[in-house]
């Protein structure tokens, strides 16, 4: 989920028991060494543009008026020449694939009622050899399993069972309604992401341990997140409120939320491939478990290693199905895809009907241009040639994909991967695809812009994501992980840093407006002003804002104190060994405080020692995932707190050492001093990580 797969780490920005047929090695498998770096696997293409035997047919809807975008291609009322779109994507998957270590991608394209492209590239699995075949390889589809959530909720709005300016807990069992302020939460809230929730994801949004999958109620219950910010204020990407549709969905129809997905989408349409199940064992009290007829063309997911591909251990998502545990194949989602386009209704079976069709084209909020509007749960994209479209990202730790269609070109574009690297082709091919033939040819990098270099000020500072853990362990992590520096550039440009990489903006319009585009593609900012100042800014999807960060959270604050602390304790130490006779000849009140100042050192290093082991190994995604918190995080937080609690001797002993004993005072003032600045320094990490979460090792 787009979630937070890319929240850990490290040093941070969305689910094991692998079944039998998923082949675990402990030694790197290379890429294929052949001349093209994907495997075709194509159904044949009919000589006349008819519907394929094979591919459902779907009626076209009424034309939209024909735009021709100066220097595009083709007009809006042109189709792709298949052969054409054919070399274009087979070309730029390869070159995505090879350059970004992506071990199978399986990609398909509709247009004008008919599939005009689906195509496996890479592996499914490389230890037994196994292509990527795009009518039978499962691959997990991540948050793009939301839209299936939005379809079965907006059907029962439809049917007039549930409305979308009532509070959630109407339609939920008793025991997993909303407690306390978050009680007053709407349908329509979860629709476009306004909850108001925090984001927790570590050790409990992915399992590899098919024994930890819990029961939707159950997680639930559990997982329940704080309620941080006015419901309807702003959207922030919540899988839990995603989550809590899907409970509301299954509790009306009485049967669970799988069943309805297979009764009223999937075997409908003929999608035989596509399930929210998951190969696990059977278990009472869960849903059934992926069918055996299914289980041998899951895709294994990959991670990049030392030059080569791991495998992964299978993620299961079970227990917050309605957010993310869907399974297809791009032959499935071609038919889904045809589905969206022809406005629920495909060879005569109508999915959902006209209120809903409307609905997930139309934004439940207004938003700056080329910011994503959230139309009853389904994102819209703002496209190359000013085309709009509508559909959704999906992200699990090892598998990326991207489903846009876009109505006024009859245009449907789906891709997955199955490798940890593969999000930015899922993310990026549709937008290139609408560029290469819809759109007019575009200049990169973009100039700078001389008034952004007059405006700086405005804008320049650290800004903290609104999609993460607002306490505990998490919390903290998410401080130093979620946040990203602003800055500009001599050249005109606005920089971003953000979970160690680097990206370049230029104004779109005038600056006080705050709207910024990428200087290498499409992407947008948005700035919130206020007299003439960024307090805020959101990324062209909409799951987040990142505001202004207080003094207390900001990355360089944490680590300004940290690095001092760290030092302060260095120099404790170090004065075990540089101090004259006369000091060893000190009174009991000075004895004792300094002996509990040289552990609270101690217990400071090792604190940052046993942090940044962690931070060492963070970018091994999976691991801290399920592993959360682990040892190391408790301990270091152990460590910090006991740490910190030394600082209540040593701030009572501060009077009595600058009073000296009544018999020997041998501590120099110097001593004195550092005794008094180092109680200081260390009290004051101590309240800045108590205030931050990172001083419970109890939680999480």
């Amino acid at each position: 989920m787009r979630s937070l797969g890319k929240i850990v780490l490290a040093a941070l920005a969305l689910l094991m028991g692998p079944p039998a047929a998923i082949a675990q090695d402990s030694t790197p498998a290379a890429l294929p060494k052949a001349p093209v770096p994907y495997v075709k696997i194509r159904p044949p293409r009919p000589a006349a543009p008819a519907p394929r035997a094979a591919e459902p047919a779907a009626a076209t809807p009424a034309p939209a008026p024909i735009r021709h975008p100066r220097g595009a291609r083709l007009t809006s009322g042109q189709p792709v020449d298949p052969v054409q779109l054919e070399a274009f994507v087979d070309g730029w998957v390869a070159d995505a694939m090879a350059r970004e270590h992506v071990a199978g991608t399986s990609v398909s394209v509709v247009q004008n009622g008919q599939v005009v492209l689906k195509k496996g590239y890479g592996f499914a699995d490389l230890a037994s050899r196994r292509p990527v075949d795009p009518d039978r390889t499962l691959f997990r589809i991540g948050s793009i399993s939301k839209t299936f959530t939005w379809i079965l909720l907006m059907k029962e709005v439809e049917a007039g069972r549930i409305r979308l300016d009532r509070p959630i807990n109407l339609y939920l069992p008793e025991k997993v309604r909303l407690t306390g302020k978050a009680r007053e939460v709407t349908v329509g809230q979860l629709l476009n992401h306004t909850p108001g929730f925090e984001d927790r994801a570590l050790g409990q949004l992915f399992e590899n341990d098919p024994r930890r999958v819990r029961p939707l109620d159950l997680y639930l219950r559990q997982e329940r997140p704080s309620r941080v910010r006015t419901p309807g204020l702003i959207s922030s990407y919540s899988n839990y409120g995603a989550a809590l549709a899907g409970e509301a969905t299954a509790f009306g129809a009485g049967k669970t939320f799988e069943r309805r997905v297979e009764d009223e989408i999937a075997l409908p349409l003929g999608m035989n491939s596509t399930t929210f199940r998951e190969p696990r064992p059977e278990r009472r009290g869960l849903p059934a478990a992926m069918p055996e007829r299914l289980r041998g063309d899951v895709a294994v997911g990959y991670g990049w290693r030392q030059a080569g591909f791991f495998p992964n251990d299978y993620e299961y998502i079970g227990q917050i199905a309605p957010a993310g545990s869907a399974s297809s194949t791009a032959g499935d989602m071609s038919r889904y895809m045809l589905m969206l386009l022809n406005n629920g209704s495909l060879n005569g079976t109508t999915v959902f009907g006209p209120r809903a069709a409307r609905a997930f084209r139309s934004p439940m909020r207004l938003t700056p241009p080329g910011i994503n509007g959230w139309a009853h749960g389904f994102m819209t994209f703002d496209l190359p040639g000013g085309y709009r479209g509508y559909g959704h990202l999906g992200d699990t730790l090892a598998f990326h994909s991207g489903m846009i269609v876009i109505p006024e070109l009859g245009l449907g574009v789906f891709v997955t991967t199955n490798s940890e690297t593969g999000a930015g082709l899922a993310d990026r091919l549709p937008a290139a695809l609408v560029r290469q033939f819809y759109a007019p040819p575009a200049t990169f990098p973009r100039a700078g812009s001389a008034d952004l270099l007059e405006a700086a000020d405005a804008f320049t500072g650290d800004y903290l994501s609104t999609r993460r853990a607002y306490g505990g362990l998490e919390g903290f992590v998410g401080l130093i992980i979620g946040g990203a520096e602003v800055g500009v550039t001599p050249g005109g440009r606005l920089l971003t840093h953000r979970m160690g990489a680097a990206r370049a903006w230029v104004p779109e319009g005038p600056v006080s407006e705050g709207r910024f585009i990428s200087t290498t593609g499409d992407e947008r900012l948005a700035f919130h002003m206020v007299d003439g100042r960024a307090v805020s800014f959101r990324p062209d999807n909409n799951a987040e804002t990142l505001q202004r960060a207080p003094f207390s959270e900001r990355q360089s604050t944490l680590a300004f104190m940290a690095g001092l602390t760290a030092f302060t304790a260095v120099m404790t130490l170090a004065g075990l060994g540089l101090r004259n006779r006369r000091e060893l000849r000190q009174n009991q009140i000075q004895a004792r405080a300094a002996l509990v100042q040289n552990i609270q050192a101690g217990l400071w290093l090792a604190s940052f020692g046993l942090f940044g082991a962690w931070a060492a190994g963070a970018s091994d995604l999976p691991s801290i995932m399920y592993g959360w918190p682990g040892p190391l995080v408790i301990t270091a937080s152990a460590c910090a707190l006991v740490a910190a609690a030394l600082s209540l001797i040593t701030i009572a002993a501060i009077p009595a050492i600058w009073q000296g004993g009544r018999r020997v005072d041998s501590w120099t003032a110097m001593r004195k001093v550092f005794f008094t600045t180092t109680v200081l320094i260390y009290t004051a990490f101590s309240v800045l990580l108590a205030m931050n979460g990172a001083l419970e090792p109890w939680g999480r």
